[in-house]
């Protein structure tokens, strides 16, 4: 069996609901959804700036995980608006436009914060 490691953010909700910010297991690194929260609790109503800090999280646990963003092979991004894909696809675009992963936009009826317009997932291969 391949060794699984899991990487923590130190969010009370990781055992409480059993998650971990992300999982290692063999050469993957499996990222889960992130939402634009800063460490004091508060989130940014701009949309674009909402997925830079949903990246510079998935960055940090990548980068705990042993990865880098140029490692991402998938992306999944979930938001509340249409109107905010063209922010949310500018933050993207300026970090994967030359990585080019895999990636899914989807239009969700709500995420668990309602300031939240933007979460993010991503898949890493190291």
């Amino acid at each position: 069996m391949t060794d699984r490691r899991l990487i923590s953010s130190g969010s009370p909700f990781e055992p409480q609901i059993g998650f971990s910010r992300a999982v290692v297991i063999g050469k993957r690194v499996l990222v889960s959804g992130t939402a634009p929260i800063w460490p004091d609790g508060e989130v940014d109503p701009d949309p674009y700036v909402q997925a830079k800090r949903c990246l510079e999280i998935i960055a940090a646990a990548l980068a705990e995980a042993g990865a880098k963003l140029e490692q991402v092979v998938r992306t999944r991004v979930y938001l509340t608006a249409v109107a905010d894909y063209e922010a949310v696809g500018q933050a993207l675009g300026e970090t994967f436009s030359r990585i080019r992963p895999a990636s899914t936009m989807l239009v969700v009826q709500g995420l668990l914060d309602s300031r939240w317009k933007v979460e993010i997932e991503a898949e890493a291969e190291i």
